[in-house]
């Protein structure tokens, strides 16, 4: 893909990090994707031509997920997209599950307390084709566990927890996975 070099990028939810230099990284008091008044403010419709969500979308219930893909929607580009990461539901590893699980593995302050769910590639899919896009899944674990990636670049958004860039996750074990799909406006 890897065709734009000066469009609007946006990183939604960045957190500390800065994985992807050049693009406008935002927190949830910035840009909601639940509020539209917050894009409002930023971005004209159909202005964006790609949005960045790493560990976001399990934060939101799945309606609120679907809500939250119709309202990026608007702001992208017809050939705008949005690169989601998200904890793998179908990672086979118990002590993963019970990091990533609605609620989190239990303390409130911990950065899982506030999920929602747990998608694996079939809902996340699901969610996005719904709202209207075509999604490209670029890596995920199968029913069977069986880790799947396809060929992406990182110039059109870094994900960190991935298996191309978790200094966890390289060799041949996996430790800590995402789910990642590419999601075009049509």
């Amino acid at each position: 893909m890897n065709t734009m070099s000066n469009g609007v990028k946006i990183v939604i939810g960045a957190g500390e990090y800065v994985n992807n230099p050049g693009w406008i990284h935002t927190q949830e008091e910035d840009l909601n994707v639940l509020d539209e008044s917050t894009w409002e403010k930023r971005f004209p419709a159909s202005s964006v031509d790609a949005i960045l969500a790493e560990h976001v979308w399990e934060h939101l219930t799945y309606d609120e997920g679907l809500a939250a893909a119709e309202l990026c929607k608007n702001y992208l580009k017809p050939s705008g997209y949005i690169r989601c990461a998200v904890p793998d539901g179908y990672f086979p590893d118990e002590d993963y599950q019970q990091i990533v699980q609605v609620g989190g593995p239990g303390p409130k302050d911990h950065p899982a307390a506030s999920h929602k769910i747990v998608h694996n590639y079939h809902t996340l899919t699901e969610l996005f084709e719904t709202a209207g896009y075509e999604v490209r899944l670029l890596e995920y674990c199968d029913e069977e566990g069986k880790f799947h990636q396809n060929v992406w670049d990182g110039a059109d958004g870094v994900i960190f927890r991935s298996k191309k860039y978790d200094p966890r996750n390289q060799g041949d074990k996996l430790a800590f996975p995402s789910l990642i799909v590419d999601a075009f406006k049509g």
